[in-house]
């Protein structure tokens, strides 16, 4: 039995995340001048769910953006730094826009922002598929404790942590658990 126990706060429930998607999609529309050019591309695993749900906002304030168009999917797998440390990882297919990357507003998307190391992996990445024009970064959670000098450009929610904490997300891909994320305290046993 072990010393620590997990104990877990829901920090955003699921109107929080909509509120948050809604207000990033406007954001990103009003960055942009408009919708034209843009394509999100989500980040697997989470980064997806959410650019898809931010692709169906943006068309509700934009009815010339296209949320089937201009979505795609990213796999990073390849290009982590950390490949040794998390053994079994499948590859998936990234998968572009028919419209493609080059010279396009990419939008990436992920659930949380923690060391940036992430995020250099999907510029690698995204490197391999075209030139875009530009790029931001979406994130649901920024928590802080950067390890490379990147900053996300949309943000659900600034939530400082200590590096013992961890921060999950969950967006309707367990069975019977609603939309949430939540930050894990790990507490000595006897506290």
């Amino acid at each position: 039995m072990s010393n620590t126990e997990q104990r877990a706060r829901i920090i955003l429930n699921e109107a929080d995340i909509n509120r948050a998607l809604t207000r990033i999609a406007h954001e990103i529309l009003e960055a942009n001048k408009g919708s034209e050019d843009i394509i999100l591309m989500g980040i697997l695993r989470k980064g997806y769910p959410l650019a898809q749900r931010l692709a169906e906002k943006i068309a509700q304030a934009d009815s010339s953006f296209s949320a089937s168009q201009c979505l795609g999917q990213l796999d990073i797998t390849m290009y982590r730094d950390d490949l040794l440390k998390i053994p079994g990882r499948s590859p998936e297919p990234t998968q572009l826009p028919a419209v493609g990357i080059d010279g396009k507003k990419i939008v990436l998307v992920d659930d949380v922002l923690y060391s940036g190391r992430t995020i250099r992996a999907a510029l690698d990445a995204l490197k391999d598929y075209g030139r875009p024009d530009i790029v931001r970064l979406a994130v649901l959670v920024d928590r802080g404790h950067r390890e490379l000098p990147i900053r996300a450009d949309f943000v659900g929610k600034n939530l400082p942590t200590s590096s013992d904490e961890k921060v999950k997300v969950y967006l309707g891909d367990t069975p019977n658990v609603e939309d949430r994320v939540e930050i894990m305290h790990a507490e000595k046993a006897g506290e």
